[in-house]
């Protein structure tokens, strides 16, 4: 048509490619609300999409769910709270699990989600059997989601558990003792005993425990027999 703009003759295809490269989800919203072929453009980009990051964004359980749901091809996801704060409770990782592309993540940042605890977490990562990554820093989990990780997740590789101050010696224990690929755990701000630390390094000498400074104090312990 004469009247047609230029950006409607491109094929779907193209038009996708274009909206991978947007992310801000607002803007997205208020694309596929032009017309009828950029709302099967934006579905379309979602399923082309390696990672999502809805850190710094308002996002609620169901929105972030429906977003998920439609990236099948998504690899890392990010649901960090930002300064808007993301209101992901328990109820949003138990609909996230049920996405197609759950077991295809390497890696879950749920960072500062002081909305959810071990119920949601469990719901999530029992299902994130390619897991290499993961960020559960400031959330209030317990042994409980160590557990399951320490089961459901033999590629993990690192794992942050800043300031997760309900977790204990025995949880870390039973995940260094599970992922054999483990190479990097960040501990700072834990109510875990030394003692612990130095079993960890005798189950995995290659281990490396953050903060660094910890390592140090770890190094100049005394090696006792263990139990």
């Amino acid at each position: 048509m004469e009247n047609e703009a230029e950006i409607d003759r491109l094929p779907m295809d193209l038009l996708a490619h274009i909206f991978v490269m947007i992310n801000s989800f607002t803007d997205l919203a208020q694309a596929s609300c032009v017309c009828r072929k950029w709302k099967h453009g934006v579905k379309r980009s979602m399923g082309r999409r390696e990672n999502l990051s809805f850190a710094g964004w308002k996002m609620d359980d169901d929105s972030t769910a429906r977003l998920v749901r439609h990236a099948y091809s998504l690899k890392e996801l990010d649901i960090s709270r930002g300064r808007w704060a993301c209101h992901i409770t328990d109820n949003g990782l138990h609909e996230i699990s049920k996405a197609k592309c759950i077991g295809n993540l390497t890696s879950i940042s749920l960072w500062g989600m002081t909305g959810i605890t071990d119920e949601g977490v469990v719901r999530l990562i029992s299902k994130a059997n390619s897991l290499q990554h993961l960020n559960i820093g400031g959330t209030f989990i317990t042994d409980e989601s160590l557990f399951v990780i320490a089961e459901s997740c033999p590629q993990l590789k690192s794992i942050v558990l800043w300031s997760c101050r309900h977790v204990t010696g025995n949880g870390l224990l039973i995940l260094v003792n599970k992922c054999r690929k483990l190479e990097s755990i960040n501990v700072w701000g834990t109510r875990v005993s030394m003692d612990c630390f130095i079993s960890l390094l005798t189950i995995s000498p290659a281990l490396q425990i953050k903060p660094r400074g910890l390592l140090l104090d770890v190094g100049n312990a005394p090696l006792l027999p263990l139990a």
